[in-house]
């Protein structure tokens, strides 16, 4: 606090930047939700291409990426072996592709609210699979709160208008795959130092994406693609929905360094009702009162666990600066034993 009890000019820059970050983040991820929505919905754009569209997302953001590491220098690329790319990296790669390629196909047949619902699932996905993989411990506590999560959520599908049991299964299954994905990043890399920011994530993520999609996509949509001589790409959609979608993870990037990924957790929440706001005042989405009951439920679950993990990193940062003042405690201790040990050798009388 300054004079007068007003914050300091660089405290009030941080915290405005810090706002301004959330706010690009936000922005950014609202954008590419919406404009994927936009082109793969039948009513709109009509281009349910969903692999494509994630081919070209991939294509574009390995591209630039490569030009801001090895020609612009942005940032440092990571050091790291064929072995590990391949052991780490690769599988990695494969749930991310089957995830984007799933969540882009869920925008064809569920409502762009109703897909924000069943994303509130992620914890309680994260939670189980950590657990699964022993990367988290068991609570009663917290799986009473993935359960409490878990219920809301079934309370918005039931309350659903348009349900679509296919574009749930598909969202679902992407909804597992990330979370497979965050926890093998613990797993593969995070464990062996090995840590990649969002830019150095699509340098060595995206290409082999792009690789893995290829397959599903000579045989699921390439013939229709084929087939289908009247289109031509238009590079004003696709080149500016590319370009969001990479400025999206230099947000990310941006908004993690800044500020903390539990920031962009909380970031996320308010996110979420934008766009169910959104989805229900412009894309004339129905959303009914037993949808927002149930995720209201799903979202105090939500917010309960972010409280839960905020708490838990302040107690580890306290025990952090403990253990430290201890070991410097300690050093000085051992200092002066050796200087008052040095004094007497040099006075034995």
């Amino acid at each position: 606090m300054g004079k007068g009890g007003f914050l300091s000019e660089s405290v009030v820059k941080k915290v405005l930047l810090s706002y301004a970050y959330v706010a690009i983040w936000i922005f950014l991820s609202f954008t590419v939700i919406v404009y994927n929505k936009y082109i793969l919905d039948r009513k709109m754009y009509n281009w349910p291409f969903p692999i494509s569209l994630t081919m070209i997302h991939m294509a574009f953001c390995s591209s630039l990426a490569y030009l801001l590491i090895n020609v612009f220098k942005f940032v440092e690329p990571v050091s790291m072996s064929r072995e590990v790319y391949l052991k780490s990296v690769v599988p990695i790669g494969l749930l991310y592709s089957l995830s984007l390629w799933f969540s882009n196909s869920a925008y064809i047949y569920l409502s762009v609210s109703f897909i924000q619902m069943l994303k509130a699932l992620m914890p309680v996905a994260v939670y189980s699979i950590g657990v699964l993989f022993k990367k988290d411990g068991f609570k009663s506590e917290t799986m009473l709160n993935m359960v409490s999560i878990s219920i809301g959520v079934a309370i918005a599908a039931y309350g659903e208008a348009k349900f679509d049991s296919f574009g749930v299964v598909l969202q679902l299954l992407a909804v597992s795959f990330e979370a497979t994905r965050l926890v093998l990043i613990q797993i593969l890399l995070n464990a062996k130092g090995i840590s990649l920011n969002p830019i150095t994530s699509l340098y060595y993520v995206a290409p082999c994406c792009f690789v893995f999609l290829c397959v599903p996509w000579v045989i699921v949509e390439y013939p229709l693609l084929r087939d289908t001589s009247s289109f031509h790409l238009d590079f004003a959609i696709f080149g500016t929905n590319s370009l969001c979608a990479f400025a999206l993870n230099l947000a990310v990037f941006l908004l993690v360094g800044k500020t903390s990924a539990l920031t962009m957790n909380v970031a996320g929440v308010v996110k979420d009702w934008l766009l169910i706001a959104f989805s229900w005042s412009v894309i004339k989405d129905t959303v009914t009162p037993i949808n927002l009951i149930g995720y209201g439920l799903a979202f105090l679950g939500v917010a309960y666990y972010n409280h839960s993990k905020l708490q838990a990193l302040k107690a580890a940062e306290a025990q952090k600066k403990a253990q430290q003042a201890d070991e410097e405690a300690g050093r000085l201790l051992e200092e002066r034993e050796i200087d008052a040990n040095g004094r007497k050798n040099e006075n034995p009388n």
